[in-house]
């Protein structure tokens, strides 16, 4: 089985895994990796904020992801952490190029759960690229500590992937979800595919 096709499977059906020279450069760059990720942690949050305010009359949806806001400021705090104690500067947030692409394939209109279902995919599929990142990070910088700190994450973010397509799944037609899993796998894919490899970006 190739590289490829080895981590297509592990890593959440993800098309395209993330070019192995990423890693290496992010190394180089670890200050600006860790205030790049203090900023997705601080984003994932709020975003799950938003979902709950918007859809507040969904009771499990509710109940489901509120103690995922917990977690991810807590993920920021940790994040923080390592900033501070490696006597680094927590820097200011750079534009997110990945996700104002996701952001764009958002389909506009139709039913109050079509939308609910398109915003719990984008999550899904940010935590999925995350969890993939963490996990190069766990598996080839020098920092033990770092290694160790990226393992737990990204155990976490898988977590929080199984969790937003199984609520989509509640929400919505599973059909329906599915069929729209693979446009947003798809399209995530060509996206990633047309980046520039950039060492002071999480995604």
């Amino acid at each position: 089985m190739s590289w490829e096709e080895s981590t297509r499977q592990k890593m959440l059906h993800l098309k395209l895994p993330t070019d192995p020279r990423w890693v290496g450069i992010a190394e180089m760059q670890i200050e600006d990796i860790l205030t790049d990720h203090a900023y997705c942690e601080q984003k994932a949050a709020s975003s799950c904020i938003s979902l709950i305010v918007r859809f507040n009359d969904l009771d499990e949806l509710v109940d489901t992801l509120t103690p995922i806001v917990a977690e991810e400021w807590g993920h920021f705090e940790r994040v923080m952490d390592q900033i501070r104690k490696r006597d680094m500067k927590f820097g200011m947030a750079r534009k997110d190029e990945y996700v104002t692409q996701l952001n764009a394939f958002v389909r506009k209109g139709g039913s109050r759960m079509s939308q609910l279902t398109e915003h719990l995919l984008l999550n899904a599929l940010i935590e999925a690229r995350s969890c993939e990142r963490f996990k190069l990070l766990s598996q080839n910088i020098q920092d033990d500590e770092l290694q160790k700190f990226y393992y737990e994450l990204m155990i976490s973010e898988a977590g929080h992937y199984v969790t937003f397509i199984e609520m989509a799944r509640k929400y919505q037609d599973p059909e329906i979800v599915n069929k729209r899993w693979q446009e947003w796998l798809d399209f995530e894919a060509e996206v990633l595919k047309k980046m520039e490899i950039r060492g002071d970006r999480m995604h």
